[in-house]
């Protein structure tokens, strides 16, 4: 299962898909002027600049399959006509999930081998080989 990195989160008016891929997470370099880990650090330390949260907002609508024009209109109203501090949890979602995968996605879910299948050891714990001869640890 490949990791989408998609969030839906309720946002203006309505539910939309974010999503920051490697084309955006570039843009976002370009107009915030820093790399995405550094802007993550700065929007959750307190440093961040009111177009950080309004870059991420737009960006992961775009990646998230809307229309660029469409973004920017959503944006300006509701998240350039509000106050900063009301979109920055949102903006700190966007990229933490764009970065490291969004919450719901269980890293290696449907990846992980069943371990019931490719064990080695037998149920039973019997190998078939003789006991060991090494003594138990004294308890103190």
């Amino acid at each position: 299962m490949a990791r989408l990195a998609e969030l839906v989160q309720d946002f203006a008016d309505g539910a939309y898909t974010f999503r920051l891929r490697w084309a955006e997470i570039i843009k976002l370099q370009e107009a915030t002027d820093t790399g995405p880990y550094v802007l993550l650090q700065r929007l959750y330390q307190g440093e961040w600049r009111v177009q950080d949260i309004s870059a991420v907002i737009r960006l992961g609508l775009i990646g998230g399959g809307m229309e660029p024009t469409a973004a920017l209109r959503l944006v300006r109203s509701y998240v350039e006509e509000r106050p900063p501090l009301e979109s920055l949890p949102l903006a700190q979602a966007v990229l933490a999930a764009g970065l490291v995968g969004a919450p719901e996605e269980a890293l290696g879910k449907d990846q992980a081998p069943d371990r019931a299948r490719s064990s080695t050891i037998s149920p039973t714990g019997s190998s078939g080989s003789e006991p060991s001869m090494v003594p138990a640890p004294a308890s103190a």
